[in-house]
């Protein structure tokens, strides 16, 4: 293996850089992104207890804030709970827009990644051929087999760069849709709270988790 990467010369270099920073970003994203660690299936039922039972404080709050994104997002509309309805919820909407670009931290990076990798392969392939076209014309020897040979060779790059780009593509795709999924519940949630605080209507927290 690593004598077909050797094989792909210079231009295999950024490809392998490029497809390590690729693995580290889908890896890194996976863990951060766990619904568990986004969404806590039990933290809307206890802050609902705790404003039932008004246990909830400052040092409550700060513990929802610090436990999850979800929290983030729950402790910003509970600080401005008092100041009514619509200001709770512009403040939830603030603290969402902060929590969901945190969530697409590197996703740009992963998808430039997914563009790029077949376009420095395909560079590393006609750099490959023109290199061996230049040889081939300055030794004066059209044999096919070189040809072949040297040709074979520059494809290496262009297929390194497929084998990058597509597993990028179907994760930054996969990792995006997960987004939006989290997104939404999440959305979900707050509104739930928001009733709650204001009690405007009934609401089944624990349907919730």
């Amino acid at each position: 293996m690593w004598d077909l990467v050797k094989s792909g010369g210079w231009a295999m270099a950024p490809i392998v850089v490029v497809s390590v920073l690729a693995l580290a970003i889908v890896l890194e994203r996976m863990w951060s992104l766990r619904r568990r660690r986004l969404v806590p299936p039990d933290l809307l039922m206890q802050v609902w207890d705790w404003i039932r039972t008004q246990k909830l404080d400052k040092d409550k709050l700060r513990q929802i804030r610090q436990a999850s994104p979800l929290g983030e997002i729950f402790a910003a509309g509970l600080v401005n709970s008092q100041h009514g309805r619509e200001i709770m919820k512009e403040a939830i909407e603030e603290a969402a827009s902060r929590v969901v670009h945190e969530m697409e931290r590197y996703m740009t990076l992963l998808g430039t990644i997914a563009v790029i990798s077949p376009l420095l392969g395909l560079l590393g392939t006609v750099f490959g051929i023109i290199t061996t076209f230049l040889s081939i014309t300055s030794h004066g020897n059209a044999d096919p087999s070189m040809l072949a040979s040297g040709i074979a060779e520059a494809l290496v790059t262009t297929a390194g760069g497929l084998v990058v780009a597509i597993p990028a593509l179907i994760m930054h795709r996969t990792l995006m849709r997960h987004i939006a999924t989290m997104t939404v519940e999440m959305e979900q949630q707050a509104i739930k709270l928001v009733d709650i605080v204001h009690g405007d209507r009934e609401v089944d927290a624990t349907g919730a988790a």
